[in-house]
């Protein structure tokens, strides 16, 4: 379109009827009908009135849409109240931006947690492979407010803020939340693991199994490893590196073996440690790291070994050891696609309860799409985070027109990706 005229003296007129400005969300849309996720959660729907306008299990599909579209507060939803698009997908209408923290609030008064959770892996579970890794850790969400059981405790981005200590489940194979559960903020990072990662191995179905358990030092301790042994279930978990550790593995007669010789030279060595407070011995495997120094005869010094050590229940080498707890920081970037694509950092009402309920919807809406860029996206989209989703494919203005009792969505002639667009449309269509 070409602009000859002075954009000073160009009039405004707001009557452009059935327009969307996330027209690209209708492949995801148009997955959600047809996994008929909105029957998902018609239980919940005894519990309001029966003449509700909005019962949960609407509710809860619209909060999961807008952190899809890009919400991050509940505010934020007053802008896809009146959009075309949801209009749409909702039946006609939306609901107030305000109703949403108060059903939160109303749901979680019947803890409602544990059945989120349920209808969520019946959800995610054809995607599980058989042989699980289940990955453990923590996240600090800072408060601005008094929130229900919100305390002071480490917060490394605003020290002496109150905060939130939520505790997370990844699958390791698929980026996949398996589980979650909010804490204050002055739990320590194990507090309530073993109950968690108890709940977690209830949920699986019968034919998927546990394979091995990875979690960094926050969860060191007798209690946790030996929960996992006695469900014989391998894991590997960081140690902190301690003078009394450093001094056990030096003192081991075992020699270093080294598996890297170039410019960074990686050495390693498996012991029998026993901590302070274990009851028993455990295998310790140990990786030390060095850069090698340019000069006429290659010199190492002590002080100079980075070391990692991390306790473990394979019979694996060193290295294998190391690299197999590397793919853990993978778990890194989920959390942070968590958080800043799916806001379960912002904190929408005073009610603990409500609050860990919010954080399950999100984690549910997280999961639904790693699920369609799993089996619908193109092979290039499969590992966009949902705000570069958003930015190429949501992001795009639409009209609905009505014709011969059709309904047709016209897209920007602009848009950049209209083949990966069409072909998401047909690959949700297949499903039954």
């Amino acid at each position: 379109m070409k602009f000859i005229t002075n954009l000073s003296n160009i009039k405004v007129n707001f009557n452009l009827e059935n327009a969307t400005n996330i027209a690209g969300l209708l492949p995801f849309l148009q997955f959600l009908k047809q996994m008929e996720i909105e029957n998902t959660f018609r239980c919940f729907d005894p519990i309001k009135k029966s003449n509700s306008q909005f019962p949960f299990r609407k509710i809860i599909i619209y909060l999961i849409i807008g952190w899809v579209a890009s919400c991050t507060r509940l505010f934020h939803f007053r802008s896809m109240q009146k959009d075309a698009m949801i209009q749409q997908f909702m039946g006609g209408k939306c609901p107030h931006h305000t109703l949403l923290g108060k059903d939160l609030r109303s749901l979680a008064k019947f803890n409602v947690q544990l059945d989120v959770k349920e209808l969520m892996h019946d959800i995610i579970e054809p995607a599980l492979p058989s042989s699980l890794i289940l990955d453990f850790d923590s996240t600090i969400e800072t408060v601005y407010g008094n929130q229900e059981l919100a305390k002071k405790g480490p917060n490394s981005h605003k020290p002496g803020r109150k905060s939130y200590h939520p505790l997370l489940v990844y699958e390791g194979k698929t980026r996949l939340c398996l589980n979650a559960a909010l804490r204050p903020g002055n739990r320590h990072t194990a507090d309530n693991a073993i109950e968690l990662a108890k709940e977690t191995l209830n949920l699986l179905s019968e034919s998927q199994s546990v394979s091995y358990g990875r979690f960094d030092k926050g969860f060191a301790g007798e209690d946790f490893y030996s929960f996992w042994e006695g469900k014989q279930i391998d894991y590997v978990g960081k140690l902190k590196w301690t003078s009394r550790l450093a001094k056990a593995v030096y003192t081991d007669p075992g020699p270093w073996i080294r598996f890297v010789d170039e410019d960074i030279v990686i050495e390693g060595k498996t012991i029998e440690y026993q901590a302070t407070s274990w009851n028993k011995p455990r295998r310790v495997s140990v990786i030390r790291k060095a850069d090698r120094f340019e000069m006429d005869q290659v010199q190492f010094v002590d002080f100079i070994w980075e070391h990692e050590a991390m306790v473990h229940t394979m019979d694996w080498t060193p290295i294998d050891i190391w690299r197999f707890y590397n793919q853990r920081a993978c778990m890194e970037n989920y959390i942070k696609e968590a958080k800043y694509g799916f806001s379960i950092n912002r904190i929408p009402t005073g009610s603990f309860k409500a609050n860990e309920l919010d954080l399950l919807i999100k984690l549910f809406a997280y999961n639904l799409f790693e699920l369609f860029k799993m089996d619908h996206c193109p092979t290039p989209m499969k590992s966009y985070t949902i705000q570069r989703f958003r930015r190429e494919i949501v992001q795009a203005a639409g009209v609905f027109t009505f014709h011969a009792r059709q309904t047709i969505l016209k897209i920007q002639e602009a848009y950049l990706h209209k083949r990966a667009f069409l072909n998401m449309i047909q690959s949700v269509k297949k499903l039954e």
